[in-house]
Parts: C-alpha cells; sequence; structure tokens
C-alpha cells in the first residue's frame, strides 16, 4: 500500500507541471463534410482547420492534441484568439470537471476513469475540450486516449477512432450533420459510461474485502481505506460532470441545440444519475464494513483481555499466599508445621485451578 501512495503522489506531480516538449505527440486532425469525415492530418496547424470550417456551413473539423506543449498551446491560442484565462486552464492540468464560457469559445474539462484492479486505483484522464461553431479541439492532457491507452509520439489514430477503440467519435454521421456538439456528446458519453466498468471492479474488491473483515484479516482495515479514497475521487469527478452535463441542458435552448441532441444529452444524464447513485452507494457501503470491522477487532480484542485477565487472576491466588509466607515473621505458627509446606503449595493449586474452573465455564478461557 505505500507504494501504492507514493505511485500516486507521483503522478500528482507530475500532473501539476506544464508539459514539456519531449512529450509532445502531433496533432491528430480530421476533417468532416457533411457528416463523412475525411481522411486523417497529422501535424496540422489550426489555421487550417479555421480556413476549412469557413469554407462551407457543412465543414467540421476535430483536432485532437495529446500532452501539449506551451508552443502548441500558444499556436491555438493565437490561431483561435483564446482568452489569456482559458490559455492559463489549458496550461495547467489537475482540474475537476467544469464548464466555461468565452464569448465563441465554449471550455470544458472532462476526466474518464478507468480501474487498475492490481494496485485497485483508480487512473484518471484528463480532456480539455474547445468548441466553437463547426470546429472542436480536445487536449489530453495526460496524454491518453479516452480508453487510458498512451498516445506515443507519431502516433496515428485508427479510422474513425481519433480517440483510441473505446472512444468512435466519428461513427455517427447523424450526430455529426448536429454540429460540434454532437462530437461532444459522443465524448461525454464515451467518458460516463467508462465508469461502469470502474465501479464494476471497485464493487468487485468490496466483496473480497468483506471477506477479508469477517476472516478476521488485520490488513482489512488500511485496504478499506484506500479503496474508499478511489470511490471518493470518483464520486468528486462524477458530482462535478453531473453539474457540467446540467449546465449544458440549461443553455441549450439559449445555444439553439437541436432537439434530437438534447434527447440524447438527457440519455447521458440519466447516465450519469446512475454512476453518482452507485458511487454514493459503495462510499457508504465501505463505511459500514469498516464499522464491522472495527466493531470486530474491538470485539476480538475484548476476548483477549478477558483471557489476560483471567491467567493474571490466576497467578495472583499463588502469588498472594506465597508474598504472607514470605515475610518472614517469626510468630507464625504454619511455618512451624511439618505439613505447612505441602499445604501452601496445594492451597495454590488448588486455588488456581478452581479460578480456571470458573473462568472456563464463563468462557473467559
Amino acid at each position: 500500500m505505500a507504494e501504492h501512495r507514493l505511485k500516486r503522489a507521483a503522478r500528482d506531480r507530475a500532473r501539476s507541471v506544464t508539459p514539456t516538449a519531449t512529450t509532445a505527440a502531433p496533432a491528430l486532425t480530421r476533417h468532416i463534410v457533411d457528416g463523412h469525415p475525411q481522411p486523417l492530418a497529422v501535424g496540422a496547424p489550426p489555421e487550417a482547420s479555421l480556413a476549412f470550417t469557413r469554407a462551407d456551413p457543412s465543414h467540421l473539423a476535430l483536432t485532437v492534441m495529446a500532452a501539449p506543449t506551451p508552443e502548441s498551446i500558444a499556436e491555438l491560442a493565437s490561431a483561435w484568439q483564446l482568452h489569456p484565462l482559458l490559455v492559463e486552464d489549458l496550461l495547467h492540468a489537475g482540474q475537476r470537471p467544469k464548464l466555461e464560457r468565452y464569448g465563441e469559445v465554449l471550455f470544458l474539462v472532462l476526466r474518464s476513469a478507468r480501474y487498475i484492479d492490481e494496485i485497485e486505483e483508480v487512473e484518471f484522464s484528463e480532456f480539455h475540450l474547445l468548441v466553437r461553431p463547426r470546429a472542436v479541439v480536445i487536449v489530453c492532457q495526460d496524454g491518453r486516449l479516452a480508453d487510458g491507452t498512451e498516445i506515443a509520439s507519431g502516433a496515428v489514430a485508427p479510422p474513425g477512432a481519433p480517440l483510441g477503440e473505446g472512444a468512435r467519435l466519428l461513427e455517427n454521421e447523424q450526430l455529426l450533420r448536429l454540429g460540434p456538439e454532437g462530437i461532444v456528446y459522443q465524448l461525454l458519453d464515451t467518458i460516463v459510461d467508462g465508469y461502469f466498468p470502474v465501479l464494476d471492479g471497485v464493487q468487485t474488491d468490496k466483496e473480497q474485502i468483506e471477506r477479508q473483515v469477517f476472516s478476521g484479516d488485520a490488513a482489512a482495515a488500511e485496504r478499506i481505506y484506500h479503496l474508499s479514497q478511489e470511490v471518493i475521487d470518483v464520486l468528486h469527478a462524477t458530482t462535478a460532470l453531473t453539474r457540467v452535463v446540467h449546465r449544458l441542458q440549461q443553455g441549450a435552448d439559449k445555444y439553439a441545440i437541436p432537439d434530437p441532441l438534447q434527447a440524447y444529452l438527457q440519455d447521458v444524464a440519466d447516465h450519469l444519475t446512475r454512476v453518482v447513485t452507485e458511487t454514493t452507494e459503495l462510499r457508504d457501503a465501505l463505511s459500514q464494513i469498516l464499522n464491522v470491522n472495527a466493531t470486530l477487532v474491538a470485539q476480538r480484542q475484548n476476548e483477549d483481555m478477558k483471557k489476560i485477565s483471567g491467567w493474571a487472576a490466576i497467578l495472583f491466588a499463588p502469588t498472594l499466599i506465597a508474598a504472607v509466607y514470605g515475610m518472614n515473621f517469626d510468630l507464625m505458627p504454619e511455618l512451624h508445621w511439618a505439613a505447612g509446606y505441602p499445604l501452601a503449595v496445594g492451597g495454590m493449586v488448588g486455588f488456581a485451578a478452581l479460578l480456571y474452573v470458573v473462568f472456563k465455564l464463563k468462557k473467559w478461557m
């Protein structure tokens, strides 16, 4: 467990550091014409995508940036004329899901999750989305795809799946015709659905911990604490994501979101509600298991104290007799009896045996 905490601390420190050029991967861009994705372009500049979207109202551009550098963010900020506060957010990872609007640019922070069963840890991947009319940029702050796959330098995404096999953002032409919001919905849907396998993994480990607790394993408490921390992290991420989805729903009428897309968004909201509910139930269940474990530990300690107290009382009887006859008084008639020694020893043994029988009947021994 200590090793797991060290790995976690190192990963959190790494997220707080601005990405360097050594971790950069080329931007992956897909141009879309009337819902039909065009061939993948690697390393295309942001200006080219904007020019493509301005050429025709049916044009749409999706760009994926992995582990961005300050230089690539500056290039994007210049092309998109981003607000300085938005640029600052793009340069720093480690944020909870949120939604902000800067003029015509919608900024979203999303966090996907996957469960690493070997170390019982939830690993999050952070995505920053920039959405403007007919253009979407997805910044993968952790250099990972939505399914947790690392993006290596020079990586080329599979056709129709620029965010991994589990996030096919371009296979539904009907959604792509609805504009950039259709891409945002598909990414949201992929991320939310990805939380269910995480909860399944946590649920399996919870059941193992329950058996571990009732078997009297002393390591159960630390395992409960560790898993509870992972569940709380999931709850924080999904609760914040719920607020993001709710704000998207509130802005549907103001920003003329098509009715079909609003129905899809409601489906995501329903799935997210299930995730939050199950996560809350898991947190409460782990809390109850911890209380049961504390009760069982206290009960076992009480049984041990009974045994210790019983043996202390048994040893006290011979000690009391030995202490009386060890004071070396001259006027003690028993000292001159021929049977004094055997009587004293017999009294010690008999008294101890009597106490042992009494404690045994009371199930203290």
